[in-house]
């Protein structure tokens, strides 16, 4: 009865260290993935204050772009102007003649 429940023991002393190795095993994987997982937010988080600085320096262009086209539009307004004086100035000096 004895070698028994010696025999009982050392089955589930057994057990317990293959469970111990198995459980420390699936720590270390546990351990590697939160490694990945950190350094995969790290770059995230690089990669998005790099796209935030991306799309500020973008929206600065489009402003300076924006203010270009009005300005020229105004410009070109002015010059159209011009030259519609031009033309009725051209118009009346050969009507007078």
């Amino acid at each position: 009865d004895a070698n028994r429940q010696i025999s009982e023991y050392k089955f589930k002393l057994s057990k317990a260290e293959q469970d111990i190795t198995t459980l420390e095993q699936n720590i270390g994987r546990l351990e590697g993935q939160v490694t990945r997982y950190k350094n995969a937010a790290e770059n995230a988080e690089k990669v998005e204050d790099e796209l935030k600085a991306e799309k500020r320096k973008l929206q600065r262009e489009l402003r300076t772009a924006l203010d270009k086209i009005e300005e020229m539009e105004m410009t070109n307004s002015h010059l159209m102007k011009r030259l519609e004086k031009m033309k009725a100035n051209r118009t009346a000096i050969l009507s007078q003649q």
